[in-house]
This record gives C-alpha cells, structure tokens and sequence, in this order.
C-alpha cells in the first residue's frame, strides 16, 4: 500500500492557509459570518506579545470557535501582520493523523519558508483534542520556541479543560466561548435596535418594541443558542437533527466515554433527558437513584462529568439567611443553552406552561459566561430564584424570574422575596415580567420591575461590556 506523499500533506496545508497568496484574506465562507462580540475579548490574547503564554479557546460544539479563529485570522492581516507567518490547522484532519504539533510545525516551515526560531508567527491549533497528549506538546512549543503566538481550540470542553490545569499551569490562558447570548443573537440577526437605549423615555435598554423583542426572545429559548441554527429554518423545522444528533450525542457518545472512561452509556444518556426535561427544578440525588435505580455515588458524578462538558450548571442553595449548607441534599440544575429542551422534546410557545422554566434558563445562561457566584434561596415556606453572593458571605442582591404581570397587582406573590430581602437587609430587588415595567416600594425594599426579554439583553451586554472594561489597560 503506498504512503500518502509528503508533498500531498503541504498541499493541504496550503489549502487551509489561502491567505499566504494574494488577495492575503480568509476564505469568503469565514468572511460571511458576522463576529460575535466575543472576539473583541479573545484578541487581545491572540496578540498578545509580552506573556509567553498559549491561549486554549474551550466551548461546546457548534457555537463558533473555528469561526472565531479565522475571524482572528483576518483582523491579524489587517493590522499589517505578514500573511505567510500565520499558520492554521486543522489538527482533527485525517492526512495529520499521527503527526505531533512540532512535525506540523516543521511542514509548516517548508511549506510557507517561514523560520519559526527567527520570526514570529501566530499559529492556531484547531479541534487539538483530537491529538494524543496534546496539552504536554502545547506546553513543549510555549517553552521552546519564544517567538510562537500560540492557540489551540476544542470543542471537548471538558477534556480539555482538564488536562489545560493539569499540564498547562502557568502555560495556558483559557478563554471560554459559551452559546449565544441574547444580546449576540439579536446582534448577528441585525435586529439589536429592539432593545437599544431609549434616552427620551428616560430608560436604559428598554424596548423599542417590545412585542416583537419578545416574539425574538421566544425564538432564542427555542433556537438561540448555537449561530447555524438562528439562520437555518431548515434546522430549526427539525433541531433534534442537528442539535442532538451533532452535538449532544457526540459529547455524550464520544467526547465523554474517551475522557472520563464511562462504560454505561445508557445510564448517562438517560439521566441527562431527564435533566434537560427538569431545567431549573431542583433534585436531589436522592430522588434521581430511587427513580433510576443507579447508585447517589455515580449520578454525582455523571453530573460532574455533564457540567465539565458545559452541558448543565449545576446551581447550590442557600437558605434564607443566604448562609450555604454544609452538607448539600439538593440543588438545582440547568441547561447551559435552553434551546437543547428544545430540540431533545419540542419547541415551546410563549403561553407554554414550561416557557416559565426555559425563560429561568434562559437568565442563568446569560450569567454562566461571568465568574459571578450564583446560588438560589429556599427555605421553609419560600423560595428566591437567583440570589448573588459577595466574597463576603453577604448577598449582594436577589431576582424572582417570572413569566407574567400577575405579581405587580399580587404583592403575595412576592412574600418569599420580600422575606428574603428583609432578613438580608437588601435595598433592592429585581422581578421579571413578561411585559410589565415598573418601580416599587414594598416593605422597605425598591423591587424594579422588568420584562424578562429587556433583563436577558442587559445581562448579555453588560457583562461583555464589563469584560472589555476589565481587560483594558
């Protein structure tokens, strides 16, 4: 049998580089997209020139990250960088079987007449998982070649977080590109101006127009969180297809037997339905053995192995002191994107009587990309959906996510919130409506009162304003 050609592996190199020829640009298909904002946080890692650091990009599958590298790529070229020292790999490709990151490294070299030791070059590691002991060569390159500007992405999110804070400590920076947020996903529809400051109505983020933001904030329950799907009717006529068949069963089938070892893949299969079906309820690992017959010992840690995988969050309770249990019997979990509910069982309309759990899903994603510690209050006779918590042990602030007007006319409803607020001494609130807004005093408390659309586009800007904010000179 003959040996595919060396000459046959530069010409893929080649391919996967077009910009080292003129018209020096990525390929039009890369081009098309539009950048989610993440990428205006991920740059300055990608050029970064003083720290000898490799930056690992994690996330789930399908939610952009070979976009965002070529993406990278082109804003690269257009600050003037030579074409021909910017190096991408695919390293998942069969023609690279075999080959450790030095060997591409070295066909790199003679394919582009680039000096690695002499110039420096941005080189982008794409879906690296796939390459046997890749954080030990990574961390090799970070410590033998000081002119790299390394990257590497990978869509096994746990794998290789793991193995980046096992090998990589003080090598690695990770940067987490999650699911869409609401304030990405109306950004790349074009339809950002729903929810844009409105300064003559003395509000901030307040809808332009609220009925069809709502209309979009449905959607985006449903279908918002991966950027093929929001453009993609066929897609979304069918998401169990291209959802569950190209992502959760490939993280379920594949990525997590081959890292954690699993043997009964059934078992895991089964209590992540379960899970997904129940997205902000709480459990307990009690209740799910009796119901699935497999020991409190091993649940615990297939839903350590889900979270690892940015498939759930898992989400700890407090009491109504917000002091934390020392022993935790329950707790709550949701999905990192809502729209898997979606596609595993069957889109949702506004007046489901699920859309109450989605749209509490669908806030808590908007956080899961923030290093904020979140809990979530219940005690005997009351319950507080999202409660913060300062470094202090304190609560910073708490939120009641509702899906209906009812509780501005039925201060009851809000017994547990102002319960909660009274014994934490917080001055104010936050409750989502479905249309409501408004400001009130009750019991000593400003509770503001917001539509859960508006709450979710906030959330979504600020904290990606915030982080360029933080990591500004």
């Amino acid at each position: 049998m003959r040996q595919i050609p060396r000459e046959q592996i530069l010409r893929r190199l080649r391919a996967e580089n077009p910009w080292w020829d003129p018209p020096h640009r990525v390929a039009d298909l890369f081009r098309g997209w539009t950048p989610r904002p993440y990428l205006q946080l991920f740059l300055p890692l990608v050029a970064e020139s003083q720290v000898r650091r490799a930056v690992v990009l994690m996330g789930p599958r399908r939610v952009g990250k070979t976009v965002m590298l070529h993406h990278a790529i082109q804003r690269l070229l257009e600050s003037g960088v030579e074409p021909r020292s910017i190096l991408y790999l695919s390293v998942d490709h069969p023609l690279y079987n075999g080959l450790a990151l030095e060997e591409l490294l070295a066909l790199y070299e003679e394919a582009s007449g680039v000096d690695i030791r002499k110039a420096r070059a941005h080189v982008f590691f794409d879906e690296i998982q796939y390459l046997r002991d890749w954080e030990l060569h990574l961390k090799s390159l970070v410590d033998s070649y000081p002119e790299l500007r390394l990257v590497a992405s990978g869509s096994a999110a746990a794998a290789l977080r793991l193995k980046s804070q096992e090998s990589g400590a003080g090598r690695f920076t990770e940067f987490l590109l999650p699911p869409l947020t609401f304030y990405e996903y109306l950004e790349l529809l074009g339809e950002r101006d729903l929810a844009e400051e409105a300064p003559a109505r003395g509000g901030v983020g307040q809808a332009t127009d609220l009925e069809r933001l709502n209309e979009r904030f449905v959607h985006y329950l449903n279908f918002g969180g991966y950027p093929e799907v929001i453009f993609s009717d066929e897609i979304q006529a069918d998401p169990g297809r291209f959802i569950k068949s190209d992502i959760i069963d490939k993280v379920l089938l594949r990525d997590l037997p081959s890292l954690y070892g699993i043997q009964d893949i059934q078992e895991l299969n089964s209590l992540f339905t379960t899970l997904a079906y129940n997205t902000a309820g709480e459990v307990s690992l009690e209740e799910l053995s009796k119901g699935s017959g497999v020991a409190k010992n091993t649940l615990k840690r297939y839903i350590e192995y889900l979270e690892a995988a940015f498939l759930v969050r898992v989400i700890h309770r407090v009491d109504r002191n917000a002091r934390r249990f020392k022993r935790a019997v329950t707790f709550k979990v949701y999905l990192t994107n809502p729209s898997i509910r979606a596609a595993l069982f069957a889109p949702v309309t506004a007046d489901d009587p699920a859309m109450g759990s989605l749209v509490e899903t669908g806030i808590y994603a908007q956080w899961f990309h923030s290093d904020e510690e979140l809990h979530y209050a219940r005690w005997k006779g009351g319950e507080v959906d999202i409660v913060q918590m300062s470094q202090t042990g304190q609560a910073d602030w708490a939120v009641e996510v509702k899906w209906s007007d009812r509780a501005l006319d039925h201060p009851s409803e809000l017994a547990a919130l102002r319960t909660f607020c009274r014994w934490n001494r917080l001055e104010e609130a936050g409750v989502t409506t479905r249309t409501a807004r408004a400001t009130q005093q009750i019991d000593g408390t400003t509770i503001d009162f917001m539509p859960a659309s508006e709450y979710c586009y906030l959330l979504g800007r600020n904290l990606i304003l915030m982080r360029r904010a933080s990591a500004s000179p």
